[in-house]
């Protein structure tokens, strides 16, 4: 072996620092652990010291909360403190050592996933001079269709439906905004369009900063917030969270402060009300104002925290008083002594807002009404205040804030302390000095937090939010206000939840299908090659080294599917020492010393290895930049496997050789490439593939018919990320039965939801396109709300309430998981999948048929593929509803496709790299010969790889846990497929391409 002692050093220096890599999280879990053992004891003490009357369930959450808070209490006070000291050359504190450990997924953790989109819409409607312009609307229309057809930045297809639209001068409605911009009355549209590009990147810029801030003060531990500049979405991760609607509110507020003067005369603002419901009782009735009729106009103006609807019943109520179909919905309060005019149910507030904008026309143009942020009892009662509206608007808007930090009152309740900018302060003295005695409504995001009397003038700028606040709700408002104010909405297109108890049972499971198929695959090896297997583990067990300290160096994070990559990535590594030990026994029975074969066996091996890999790690590739979240995880752990399964393979092993080769004295030691049940098994056989090909086509047909035939009359289950909708994971207290839980939320949601159970009995999984095309956060509580009414039956814990439900922070029971995504983003999903399998097909047809100088090679297995991938969504479709676990078409299931498309490629070179090979060596042999030669030397290997992989899945599949369940055996079936897919239909296809060429030359 050339260049021994050169490889050696590099493998000990790559050694080195995967082991400094991994350092980081040997520590952190150390200290982790001492901070969990303090959280316990300091609960212990505290449960101990107090006397608490409470049920056994709340004593436990009482005490899990003081753990949790105890744990990051001492966590917090030794961040900047030593907890690491390398080599007494380095010392890292535990914030530093946390940084740079490896990182586990949400899936594997618990937290809350995000995809945030900024409103380009809105942008576009604040420039121009008219923004409800019919054209302008038009435009905007039009832009929105193009926007979900064919996805990328909105202004791009903003500017596409102008040049549709033709004869349409821009600079008509947009030089008046623009000006300061340079955009002129003569203006061309595509400076325009420039100018408005601009403006919507400074917002999208902003509005990442602003998100950032949040985020930062939120006190996450490793929070992600990434920009995705090509369709101006950020992605944000926040592991740990246990409460997603405070996050939701967090992330959505858009920090638009403003104060009000509250009408004086609250009898005007009745009368303003009675005047609208009389004109609703006999308006104008036509089919388009409807009862029906959409309410998402309005809902879609509100902010998420005003349309929060905190009850167990959040229904909307129908009108059904046609004499007062407003008032009806109200209940009426004592205007001597409360400010607000009335107070409504949380679930009729969407349909009050209705009423009121259907009945704009007959408000007075100098009133505005608003509701309060929160409800003011349990009764889940919400305040309407009517507040004056001036000729310029509020009494003072716009960035004010200059600081803003949680507090508390004389009485001890919880507030939000403001100091304002030198120039609001001064008109805040003035505003306060001309309004004394009267009452300033405090508005953030269109709902009022307080209404404080004025007493006096008040200067240096100092103000409070007051309200029925807790400490952490005053803690993330001035955590927003700080942060400054969104300059365009920013909305929640896809969220995935994931409740630590579920994380934790991920980790678990993951790390058993881990062990168990690492131990599966040793065994393997050893059995079928005696001596030799030993340097196949040795270089496996170096190669998953080599794998950790690669994820830990890079910062990548770990997730469940990625826990599956690496028990992928084994069996796939398994392939470079089978090949190698296949071609070294072949040596041998050509009567050369072990050394000698050795020698050979790793030169003819070289090729066959790095084709194969490298097809795989194309695809990789493809499924890395089109992915997101668990499945980009799963493709990243993939591409790094496969580069380490090429340096430990072929180098690593070859360093064992050497090593098991020499014995003191510079004697060789025999090694033995098989055991006495291994030693004949496929040695020399003599399948007739080329001779039988049209048999196999038969089969080939048949396969492609069912797969084609369930397709077209079974069809798939598109799962929310293709269909959009909301996915909810339940936990019960008790077994339940999914057709029962059916029928329960069929009566609340009005149509039939999907109901299948998920793991164990007690356990289900919800999906539901409710108002899914509503994107705003009222319908998200309002699907919740239902969610929790239909269920709450079927628990036998009588204490279970909405918030237990709905919160992993106080129970383990209810909603463990959950996802939404909205119909733009399950669009953009669906066609980055189909782009990401045809860019895989394309780039393979590409190498192989540059690699092997012929295109009949790429063409062949382009058929292979095309086959093996049918046959795969074939089966996905054909055992939907008839396997006991789910079988959707998710972002997993194109990790599944093209993860087979890289492994059947993968078969298909190593035989076309002998039948390459035979070709060179016996050039005037006829070409079907060396291409059944070919495919019967290769078949020992094509076994053994295709039992190990097989071996591996299997271990996923039984050990995996419910969330890899569907995939592993999709895997399965498709790898199987591959494999006979390369002996039936890419090596005929070649055949017969490659034959036909050969006659027609001749």
């Amino acid at each position: 072996m050339q260049n021994k002692g050169a490889i050696r050093v590099i493998a000990v220096i790559f050694a080195l620092i995967c082991i400094y890599q991994l350092s980081f999280t040997l520590v952190t879990k150390r200290v982790e652990s001492r901070a969990e053992d303090y959280g316990k004891q300091m609960a212990a003490k505290e449960m101990q010291s107090l006397k608490l009357d409470l049920s056994d369930a709340d004593k436990v959450a009482y005490k899990d909360s003081i753990e949790d808070a105890r744990e990051n209490a001492y966590l917090d006070s030794i961040s900047e403190e030593t907890v690491y000291n390398f080599l007494f050359m380095r010392k890292f504190s535990y914030k530093e050592c946390k940084a740079r450990e490896i990182n586990l997924g949400l899936d594997l953790k618990g937290g809350m996933n995000v995809m945030m989109e900024v409103s380009t819409v809105d942008v576009i409607k604040s420039l121009a001079s008219n923004p409800e312009d019919e054209t302008i609307t038009s435009l905007l229309n039009r832009a929105t269709v193009l926007h979900r057809q064919n996805g990328g930045r909105y202004i791009d297809r903003f500017a596409d439906a102008v040049k549709e639209a033709k004869n349409i001068e821009l600079a008509a409605f947009f030089s008046t905004k623009l000006k300061d911009k340079g955009i002129t009355k003569n203006s061309s549209n595509d400076q325009v369009i420039s100018a408005i590009s601009s403006q919507c990147s400074d917002a999208f810029q902003t509005t990442y900063q602003v998100l950032s801030k949040r985020i930062d003060k939120f006190g996450v531990a490793q929070p992600t917030i990434q920009k995705l500049d090509a369709t101006e979405r950020i992605l944000i991760e926040l592991p740990g969270v246990k409460d997603p609607q405070r996050v939701t509110n967090l992330l959505e507020g858009s920090a638009r402060l403003q104060f009000w003067l509250v009408e004086k005369d609250l009898n005007k603002a009745i009368r303003a009300l009675q005047d609208m419901d009389a004109w609703l009782s006999v308006g104008d009735r036509s089919s388009e104002e409807k009862q029906a009729e959409d309410v998402s106009e309005i809902s879609s103006t509100l902010s998420a925290t005003e349309q929060i609807a905190n009850t167990e019943n959040n229904t909307v109520v129908e009108n059904t008083t046609k004499k007062n179909p407003l008032l009806s919905l109200f209940t009426p309060t004592n205007t001597q002594m409360s400010l607000a005019v009335a107070t409504a149910q949380g679930q009729n507030r969407a349909e009050i807002n209705r009423l009121l904008k259907k009945a704009q026309s007959k408000m007075p143009k100098d009133l505005l009404f608003l509701w309060s942020a929160k409800p003011i009892s349990k009764t889940n009662e919400y305040e309407l205040y009517a507040v004056h509206v001036e000729k310029n608007g509020p009494l003072l808007d716009g960035d004010v804030i200059s600081d803003a930090r949680d507090d508390f009152n004389n009485t001890g309740s919880p507030v939000v302390s403001m100091v304002m900018k030198d120039e609001a302060a001064r008109k805040w003295a003035k505003i306060t000095g001309n309004h004394v005695g009267e009452c300033i409504a405090i508005v953030l995001d269109s709902v009022v937090y307080s209404a404080p009397r004025v007493n006096g003038e008040i200067d240096g700028g100092r103000s409070e939010i007051s309200g029925h606040f807790t400490v952490e709700e005053t803690k993330d408002l001035s955590n927003i206000l700080k942060s400054g104010k969104l300059t365009a909405p920013a909305k929640i297109v896809q969220e995935s939840v994931v409740g630590p108890s579920l994380g934790e049972e991920s980790i678990k499971a993951g790390m058993i299908s881990f062990l168990f198929a690492i131990l599966l695959v040793l065994v393997y090896m050893l059995f079928f090659y005696s001596t030799a297997g030993v340097a196949a583990c040795v270089a496996l067990v170096v190669n998953l080294f080599f794998l950790f300290g690669v994820l830990a160096s890079l910062g990548a994070v770990l997730t469940l599917p990625g826990i599956a990559g690496i028990v992928l990535t084994m069996g796939m590594a398994v392939d470079a020492n089978v090949i190698i030990n296949e071609r070294v026994k072949e040596e041998l029975l050509k009567g050369k010393n072990v050394a000698s074969a050795i020698s050979d066996g790793y030169k003819v091996a070289y090729s066959a290895i790095i084709d194969g890999n490298v097809t795989t790690l194309l695809t990789g590739i493809v499924l890395a930049y089109f992915g997101s979240g668990p499945v980009q995880g799963f493709a990243i752990v993939l591409c790094i496997g496969i580069l380490t399964t090429l340096f430990s393979g072929i180098f690593v092993s070859r360093l064992v050789f050497e090593s098991l080769l020499n014995k003191k004295g510079g004697e060789k030691r025999n090694i033995a490439f098989y055991t006495k049940l291994t030693q004949h098994f496929l040695e020399n056989p003599k399948v007739n593939f080329v001779g039988t090909h049209k048999k196999q086509w038969i089969v080939v047909v048949l396969l492609a018919i069912i797969a084609i035939g369930s397709l077209t009359f079974k069809g798939l289950d598109m799962g929310v990320d293709f269909a959009g909708g909301r996915t909810y994971v339940l936990r019960f207290d008790q077994d339940v039965q999914p057709e029962a839980i059916r029928s329960a939320l069929t009566k609340e949601y009005g149509s039939a939801p999907e109901v299948k159970t998920y793991g164990p009995s007690y356990q289900v999984k919800v999906t539901t396109d409710y108002k899914i095309k509503e994107d705003n956060e009222a319908v998200n509580n309002e699907s919740i709300a239902k969610l929790f009414n239909a269920t709450k039956p079927f628990y036998k814990d009588n204490t279970m309430t909405l918030e237990k439900f709905r919160s992993t922070q106080t129970s383990p029971l209810g909603i463990i998981s959950s996802e939404k995504v909205g119909p733009t983003m399950a669009e953009d999903i669906q066609r980055s999948a189909i782009i990401a399998v045809l860019v895989s097909l394309l780039l393979i047809f590409i190498y192989i048929a540059i690699r092997f100088k012929k295109w009949q090679y790429g063409i062949a297995s382009l058929a292979s593929l095309t086959f093996d991938a049918l046959v795969t969504i074939g089966a996905f479709s054909l055992f939907n509803k008839i396997m006991p676990f789910s079988l959707e078409v998710d972002q997993q299931f194109v990790a599944v496709v093209l993860t087979v498309i890289g492994y059947s490629v993968n078969d298909t070179v190593i035989v076309f790299d002998r039948v390459r090979e035979n070709v060179y060596l016996f050039p005037k042999e006829n070409y079907g010969k060396l291409m059944n030669d070919a495919m019967n030397q290769t078949l020992s290997r094509t076994f053994n790889t295709l039992g190990t992989t097989l071996l591996t899945l299997l271990v996923i599949f039984i050990f995996g846990g419910d969330g890899l369940r569907g995939f592993s055996f999709t895997m399965f079936i498709g790898i199987a497929a591959g494999c006979f897919a390369s002996l039936c239909v890419a090596c005929p296809t070649a055949y017969a391409l490659i034959t036909r060429k050969r006659k027609k030359d001749n």
